[in-house]
């Protein structure tokens, strides 16, 4: 008796061995599924914003629980995603600190309404345009200001968001100009001419329509058809998605499905993005 339960031990154990070996086998087998790690401010309505629920497609803030971003990216961050069948985490990020965590792998996009500048393709590599931008200001509606054709026909103090093209290349082109100090982010340059603090700011046009939409008294001055206009280099304000230096495998992934896309189609995006963001 005493060998044959021996033996029924030395069988189970055998058996229950090779079973964890197929157990172990397996998992190494399986591969783990990709996380899309995307950075934005989570502040920059139209493009992005934070929200309380998961309303209108939110998606859950990775570093910031609890809370939900939404906005333009957001919709083409998903897009990305869902294309490649990946998952995807929203960070919220100051603007200042996104190539930073970039290049420390903190995140694995950068999709926040960052302009192709040829200072930041120095730093990342960009897929895109994912979003045709063009260069207007705003104002007050009872400004005199409001008047203007022209950039020439503008003067008083003014601002724009900090490490962008509106505030280290625009403002400089307008003669009389009181450029004051930038704005750390945009809905705090928005409230700077809000509040009177700025006669007028100087943004992109997706940026002025999130500002008139939440602020009644504002108007947008858009001088794209004046020859009196902001001389830009075209390929400079348009908005692009940032990625590592070298990561071919996320750039080439992300241009895949802008690919797809059309101008009107971004624009269709910003316009659902518009009409449910919150005040700014």
């Amino acid at each position: 008796m005493k060998k044959v339960l021996s033996l029924i031990l030395v069988l189970t154990m055998v058996f229950a061995l090779a079973a964890c070996g197929s157990t172990d086998k397996g998992n190494e087998n399986d591969e783990e599924k990709f996380t899309l790690r995307v950075g934005m401010e989570c502040q920059y309505a139209p493009y992005n914003w934070t929200q309380s629920d998961d309303s209108n497609g939110a998606v859950e803030i990775a570093n910031n629980p609890g809370n939900y971003a939404n906005g333009y990216d957001v919709i083409i961050a998903k897009k990305i995603a869902e294309a490649n069948d990946w998952d995807l985490e929203i960070y919220a990020i100051e603007w200042g600190g996104l190539s930073t965590a970039l290049e420390s792998d903190t995140i694995d996009m950068v999709i926040a309404g960052q302009s192709m500048t040829e200072e930041r393709l120095a730093e990342v590599d960009m897929a895109g345009p994912y979003f045709y931008a063009s260069i207007v200001c705003v104002t007050k509606a009872d400004s005199p200001l409001a008047q203007a054709k022209g950039i020439s026909e503008l003067s008083g103090t003014c601002t724009a968001q900090s490490g962008t093209i509106w505030y280290e290349s625009c403002l400089p082109q307008i003669e009389d100009a009181e450029i004051q100090t930038a704005a750390e982010t945009a809905p705090a340059m928005i409230m700077a001419v809000e509040t009177g603090t700025a006669d007028f700011i100087c943004t992109d046009m997706p940026t002025a329509m999130g500002a008139v939409a939440t602020y009644d008294d504002l108007v947008i001055l858009d001088f794209t058809d004046s020859e009196d206009n902001f001389v830009v280099d075209e390929g400079e304000i348009n908005i692009g998605i940032s990625v590592k230096k070298g990561n071919t495998e996320l750039l080439d992934a992300a241009n895949a499905v802008l690919a797809d896309m059309t101008e009107e189609d971004f624009e269709e995006l910003m316009n659902q993005a518009i009409s449910v963001q919150p005040e700014i």
